[in-house]
């Protein structure tokens, strides 16, 4: 087994360092990869980014979204989080199969005079409360199965960052389950550095002692860059690829009044149907600019761009359509 760490923590190049790995290196070796994300949120394949996370929060705070290959729920990722990612042979394509890979880390914990247990199918955690989610991925007889572990994040981040605001939404996409969660360093009887905590993780690896460090060679890492910008860096990854949707919102506007609208959107995040509703007072028509909006990417600066076509304080009264585009791609 080869050992990796990325030495970086841009939720973007780990990401694509995961696949870079799982896709494309030598087949003949099975891999270990230990990384960090410094602010992010991880969202499973499946899911509805838009409806997993606190999106003004998450812009306010600078957080980046990012999509993963395997399934499951959303995570919050900082740098008291150590992430890791197994990567091997797998015998059949329905081999979904987490205990083998979460062992090291109950074992870890348990050297460490902690009692953590597998708690259903993924994930692991400590008098119930969860340190661990897991997921995996497998495709043409490779599994990639990697976990995130919560060694003293900030959990009032964890809280506000994943927290669904006040919009209601509907969408076909997976919802992340909401879960009691806690941090290793409180339950660990002597405290440890996180950095100290690894190295006794890498020791309860099966075959630790084979382990082979590697490094990522200029060439791997230009080949990396490259999946960052042209994947995990895009809206159309991280956003786009959502299930469709329907969404209502509601907002007031000093000046010009409540303004609500009623929204779908496609899988690939387009607008496909728009209406507006409310008290606001209007010279034009809005279903003039609701119309004009169908077909475009529900993202802010596509919808300012058709907005700045027209003079939106026409259709609703001092509002301007910065503020407008916030509201409909909030």
């Amino acid at each position: 087994m080869r050992y990796i760490e990325t030495y970086s923590t841009d939720p973007y190049f780990n990401l694509a360092a995961e696949e870079y790995i799982f896709e494309r290196m030598d087949r003949s070796h099975a891999y270990l990869l230990l990384w960090q994300n410094d602010n992010a949120i991880v969202v499973g394949k499946y899911q509805n980014t838009i409806q997993e996370i606190n999106f003004s929060f998450v812009r306010d705070h600078g957080i980046r979204v990012v999509r993963r290959l395997s399934g499951g729920g959303a995570v919050y990722h900082d740098l008291g989080n150590l992430n890791f990612s197994f990567i091997t042979d797998a015998q059949s394509a329905d081999e979904i199969n987490f205990k083998a890979f979460c062992m090291p880390v109950i074992q870890t914990l348990h050297s460490l005079g902690i009692t953590a247990e597998l708690n259903g199918r993924n994930d692991i955690a400590i008098n119930g409360q969860k340190i661990s989610g897991n997921a995996q991925y497998i495709k043409n007889g490779r599994r990639l199965s990697h976990g995130t572990l919560l060694f003293h994040a900030d959990l009032n981040i964890v809280s506000q960052s994943l927290r669904v605001n006040a919009d209601k939404i509907r969408s076909k996409g997976v919802a992340s389950v909401s879960s009691r969660v806690t941090n290793i360093y409180p339950h660990l009887p002597t405290k440890l550095t996180l950095y100290e905590f690894k190295e006794i993780f890498l020791r309860h690896i099966p075959c630790g002692e084979h382990l082979t460090p590697y490094s990522f060679t200029p060439d791997d890492v230009q080949s990396i860059c490259a999946l960052r910008d042209e994947k995990y860096r895009t809206w159309e990854w991280n956003y786009g690829r959502s299930p469709q949707y329907q969404i209502q919102k509601q907002r007031y506007f000093e000046g010009c009044g409540t303004v609500e609208l009623s929204m779908s959107v496609a899988q690939g995040g387009a607008i496909t149907g728009l209406s507006f509703f409310g008290d606001y007072f209007s010279v034009s028509d809005p279903t003039v600019l609701a119309r004009a909006l169908v077909g475009i990417p529900c993202r802010f600066e596509a919808v300012l761009a058709r907005l700045s076509m027209f003079d939106v304080g026409s259709y609703f009264l001092s509002l301007s359509a910065e503020r407008l585009a916030a509201l409909i791609t909030s």
